[in-house]
């Protein structure tokens, strides 16, 4: 009796069915397999949805924005340009200006643009030293050879030839003056042999003569100036002539004046 059920239990079609059922079923592991997250139908359209999202599209297209904030600074700087070129506009004439702007020029100071005392005694300096004198523009160089004789009493001490130059400087500050002189009377710059051009009318034949002259010009010294021992005024040119005799405050050395031609004229 107990062999039927051993064959029966083994060789049964349904009791093989119902356990191979939950796991080798065909129909069964079709709906498994293909689960929401593996099936292709709903992996692409998730795929795509990312590429052509429009929020996808604006970060692809970020690079677009950073060129246009790289051109901000340009729009900067045009802005700037049109202030400053409003600022630096020059107003017309007739324009009235506003009542502020006027209050606030009165109550400052207005610039000075001239030249004032220490610098323009600096653009007339020479070694240091404030020129009391500068030349006129007929300063000119003269064509006869002048000279000067340098006398004490009736001792000849030096003779200066004096051709070389169109202006000489009398005086004791030996760093601007083209002859110095040592007595203590004479001032620092005494006093300017200047030679000039001018021009004088003949009149007998009415022709304009230009000559080159020599002339003197007392600077303001303490001691003056004598031509021929008579006073010369200060600051103001005094015409000399061959054979005058030039002194320098209480000094008692004289200058004579000579040229050249005089010379030849004394010889012949």
């Amino acid at each position: 009796m107990k062999s039927p059920r051993r064959h029966s239990r083994s060789r049964s079609p349904y009791r093989r069915q119902t356990q191979t059922s939950p796991s080798r079923s065909p129909s069964r592991r079709s709906p498994r397999r293909r689960s929401p997250s593996r099936s292709p139908s709903r992996r692409s359209p998730r795929r795509r949805s990312h590429s052509r999202s429009p929020r996808w599209r604006s970060r692809s297209r970020s690079p677009i924005r950073v060129r246009s904030r790289s051109r901000s600074p340009i729009s900067h700087s045009r802005r700037e340009r049109e202030r400053i070129d409003k600022r630096t506009r020059v107003r017309p004439i007739n324009q009235s200006h506003s009542p502020k702007k006027e209050e606030i020029g009165n109550d400052g100071p207005k610039p000075n643009f001239g030249l004032s005392g220490k610098l323009a005694a600096e653009t007339n300096s020479y070694n240091g030293v404030v020129l009391k004198y500068f030349e006129p523009p007929e300063a000119r160089k003269p064509i006869k050879k002048w000279r000067l004789y340098v006398f004490k009493g009736d001792k000849e001490m030096d003779i200066l030839h004096i051709h070389r130059q169109s202006a000489y400087l009398f005086g004791r500050e030996r760093k601007v003056a083209d002859i110095p002189i040592d007595h203590p009377s004479c001032s620092s710059q005494h006093a300017v042999l200047q030679f000039r051009q001018v021009t004088s009318t003949n009149d007998e034949t009415g022709e304009k003569i230009s000559e080159i002259k020599p002339y003197i010009i007392d600077l303001d010294s303490t001691n003056k100036t004598f031509v021929n021992n008579n006073v010369i005024p200060p600051s103001r040119y005094y015409e000399l002539k061959a054979s005058d005799t030039i002194k320098f405050g209480f000094s008692t050395r004289d200058y004579v004046l000579i040229h050249d031609e005089l010379d030849d004229e004394k010889l012949e």
